[in-house]
């Protein structure tokens, strides 16, 4: 019995739809006469997803031994009872779901898997942020690490993936109308998860993920089907570098070719000649990858004895719709030897290949570098040679013999040593040696008396054949030992390049394992390459990356392994590497461990910054609390204490002074915990600002409540502009700034509020005429808990400017200093006017919220 066919129904976020979709599959197969079993869904509540279930039949869930786990109470797939019923379809939900302990397996993807061996097709459902390789991605766009994963080999062996898509506001209004969530959870779903930046995010990388396995599904049926010519899915655009300056012009040219079509490809490719013979410079190409790859391409390094065909190969290998090349930079001269790259691909690129020829600067200056005459001998040149060593003394001993008068036997050796060294030079040591021995033999019994025998009368001429014969059997040895050190120095120039592009990729500190992964496959030829690792010489392997279709799991399924440490492996798959090659194959190893420690390294660290801030925080918010917030209340408790002293009599002045004191100190206190609260709730981006349309003469005098009558002068225009903002957290951020300008400004020096529509913003600027702060200082202020200059103690924890700016940019605004003319310091808060644009910080999402 053949294996079960899979079908998944992949979705960015929960709530778009798959479990929705699958189970409308499973109706439309159920009324086509297909046996569908419901093995296990998952509707959540949702009433239009549970109202699918009816008319379908369903396995009943098994509760798990071991008592109460992941699945405790909803209970389990039971996979024996499905076994058993042997279903055409089932219908399982979650793919990554982690079974309860008891179950029979730990994760639902192996239940999955049992059902495909056992000839069940299977429909599912799975997130994007599940996949096990995306898993480091999700949790930095989400902060949430999500323990449940199915590793991405299993999703892509399927043999249908449908992406279930919907857009960010589509999602959040059904979530806003209690479609997928209760309502006592939608709120905070709305402020974390669901916020439209994560949900954008998660969108875009379940689009790029199918787009690939688009993609990789179109290699494979071409490769099956061996398709060699080109479908033109999107435009990849194939540039071929030789290393010379007008690589940078091309490039730049194929970035414009790219950009007038959606989804555009750069592809750049240098191809060295396995002879090693071609002299690029190593700096500029550096210059040039940097180059491809700051314009969104990717650089290729491909060896191949003839270049056009290997460009063409590299291009119909990829897809790719159009090659872009540079005008000969060859003499005119210099075409007799032949027409050229551009000129063989163009030729031979046939109608699905659009071949641009771009001209530059360099074109017909000749090249800097001269070109070694010596080549290894290849293919066509040891044919060659064979017929000059066999057939050659044949067809000249006919043509001497036909000739009357006859030559000089002293002619007739030199001609046959010509045609000794001509089969040395074309074909090394074995078509000379043959065509010295045949030549011998045929000048001994044609040409030496007596003739046709192969008895030699004068011993003059036996000096003559043993000389001829020692000569030829010399040149063909220098012959053959120039070409092998000619291919031993290609072997050696190729394997430095390579090794020079490694060390360059060091020392740039690239990062990335899947691209240095991709670099081993092309340079090998293979096809596919990992990385494995494991914990201890106990535990099993996991691949830490891959490239290729179906990289090994483990070093028994690999063609090729490169052991690096005790507990890392380089696993090739495609053929058997010669051992020259695992030199530089090692090298290619270390790298990759590099990498991964380095991606340790980087995560460890970026940790240790989180920490250390979480640190730094908590240490301030301790002094805060061990000095300010006591300040108030000192004066709170002594103010009590002298009210209930009964050894004093007050009168109602002095309890009516000790009462406003009271009332001040809790005032202040209210104060300095309001703004704790509030930098807290941004600090974990809790914070969801309600916009709507309010007008600043609304807003803006309820904020100045806080501070001593006739310390502000207010100019908001009648006829300004409505501004789209949260009233409330605008009313915060103005009466913050407020309070901090009168407290700088020198006594009896208003301060000024104004207001000012721009275009599509408003601004509120709060001017003061206090000592300045110095553009070295302007960004520090609105740093959590900074005082600037000689703030007292006690006047407050350095958290008002900025909590005012963690509001304007929850709203979408901006907050900025600036210097006032004649001294002083300017406070510009940025908001949008009702029905514009954001004024600066537009791809900012929601991540702040009450």
């Amino acid at each position: 019995m053949g294996r079960g066919k899979l079908r998944i129904y992949l979705g960015a976020a929960p709530g778009v739809g798959k479990t929705y979709a699958m189970l409308s599959e499973a109706h439309r197969r159920a009324e086509r006469g297909t046996d569908v079993v419901v093995a296990l869904a998952e509707p959540h509540g949702r009433r239009r997803t549970a109202a699918l279930l009816d008319g379908l039949e369903r396995i009943p869930r098994r509760e798990p031994e071991g008592g109460a786990g992941a699945g405790a109470g909803a209970g389990e797939m039971d996979v024996a009872a499905v076994l058993e019923r042997r279903p055409a379809v089932a219908v399982v939900d979650e793919l990554a779901h982690t079974n309860a302990p008891g179950s029979r397996n730990p994760k639902r993807w192996k239940d999955v898997e049992e059902l495909l061996r056992a000839g069940i097709d299977v429909i599912s459902t799975v997130n994007i942020q599940h996949l096990e390789s995306l898993g480091d991605v999700v949790e930095s766009i989400t902060g949430v690490r999500q323990h449940e994963t199915v590793p991405d080999e299993v999703v892509r062996r399927a043999d249908q993936i449908e992406l279930v898509d919907m857009s960010p506001e589509a999602l959040r209004r059904r979530m806003a109308h209690g479609n997928i969530y209760a309502p006592d959870k939608v709120d905070a779903a709305l402020s974390n998860y669901f916020r439209p930046g994560n949900l954008t995010a998660l969108r875009e990388l379940a689009l790029l993920w199918t787009a690939d396995r688009v993609d990789e599904y179109l290699q494979q049926y071409r490769s099956e089907h061996r398709i060699r010519s080109t479908w033109q899915a999107r435009e990849r655009i194939v540039v071929g570098l030789t290393g010379g300056p007008e690589g940078r012009t091309l490039l730049r040219r194929a970035a414009r070719v790219a950009a007038r079509g959606s989804g555009g490809e750069i592809l750049a490719v240098h191809i060295s000649p396995s002879t090693g013979l071609a002299y690029p410079s190593p700096k500029e190409l550096a210059v040039q990858r940097t180059l491809v790859e700051d314009l969104g391409g990717t650089f290729h390094h491909v060896i191949g004895d003839a270049v056009p065909a290997a460009l063409l190969d590299f291009a119909r290998g990829v897809n790719a719709t159009q090659i872009l090349l540079g005008s000969s930079r060859r003499k005119p001269w210099q075409y007799v030897f032949g027409p050229g790259v551009g000129a063989t691909v163009a030729r031979e690129s046939g109608p699905d290949l659009d071949v641009h020829i771009v001209t530059h600067e360099e074109a017909a200056k000749g090249r800097g570098l001269p070109v070694p005459r010596g080549v290894p001998l290849g293919r066509s040149r040891s044919l060659a040679g064979w017929l000059a060593g066999i057939a050659g003394p044949v067809l000249l001993t006919v043509a001497l013999t036909a000739q009357h008068p006859r030559p000089e036997f002293a002619n007739d050796v030199l001609l046959y040593l010509f045609l000794t060294v001509l089969a040395a030079l074309l074909g090394g040591l074995l078509p000379a040696l043959a065509a010295a021995t045949i030549g011998t033999v045929l000048l001994n019994y044609f040409f030496t008396p007596p003739v046709r025998t192969l008895t030699v009368a004068d011993p003059g001429n036996v000096v003559s054949m043993v000389v001829f014969f020692a000569v030829a059997v010399s040149v063909a040895s220098v012959v053959d030992l120039a070409a092998r050190r000619t291919q031993q120095a290609a072997r050696l120039r190729a394997e430095s390049q390579i090794l020079s592009f490694l060390a360059g990729g060091v020392l740039r500190g690239e990062a990335g394992l899947e691209p240095l992964l991709e670099r081993v496959r092309e340079t090998f030829g293979m096809d596919s390459v990992a990385l494995l690792e494991r914990e201890s010489d106990v535990e099993p392997w996991r691949r830490a990356g891959g490239v290729g279709p179906a990289p090994a799991a483990c070093p028994e399924d690999a063609d090729v392994d490169m052991p690096v440490g005790d507990h890392m492996m380089l696993a090739l798959c495609g053929r058997v590497l010669p051992a020259a090659d695992r030199r530089v194959l090692s090298a290619f190893a270390a790298q990759a461990v590099a990498v991964r420690d380095r991606e340790r390294l980087v995560g460890e660290a970026e940790q240790a910054r989180e920490l250390a801030e979480g640190n730094r925080i908590r240490t301030a918010l301790l002094a805060a609390v061990s000095h300010d917030l006591r300040t108030p209340l000192a004066g709170i408790k002594a103010a009590v204490t002298s009210l209930r002293s009964e050894d004093v009599c007050w009168s109602e002045e002095d309890e009516r002074e000790l009462l406003a004191g009271i009332e001040d100190g809790a005032d202040r206190l209210d104060h300095l915990v309001g703004n704790l609260l509030d930098m807290s709730r941004l600090q974990t981006g809790t914070v969801t600002p309600l916009i709507r349309d309010a007008d600043l003469d609304e807003v803006v005098p309820v904020a100045l409540g806080g501070v001593p009558d006739g310390s502000v002068v207010l100019d908001i225009p009648e006829v300004l502009p409505m501004a789209a903002v949260d009233p409330g957290l605008l009313e915060r951020a103005v009466a913050n700034i407020v309070e901090n300008a009168v407290k700088h400004s020198p006594e009896g020096v208003p301060v000024l509020v104004a207001a000012s529509a721009l275009g599509e913003r408003v601004e509120i600027r709060v001017v003061d005429r206090g000592p300045g702060v110095p553009d070295t200082g302007k960004e520090r202020i609105f740093e959590p808990f900074q005082r600037y200059g000689d703030a007292p103690r006690g006047a407050g924890v350095g958290l008002g400017l900025a909590v005012a700016r963690g509001f304007a940019e929850a709203m979408g605004g901006t907050l900025a200093a600036e210097d006032t003319p004649g001294g002083g310091m300017t406070m510009v808060l940025t908001v949008r006017a009702a029905g514009g644009r954001p004024p600066c910080r537009p791809d900012l999402p929601a991540t702040v919220t009450s």
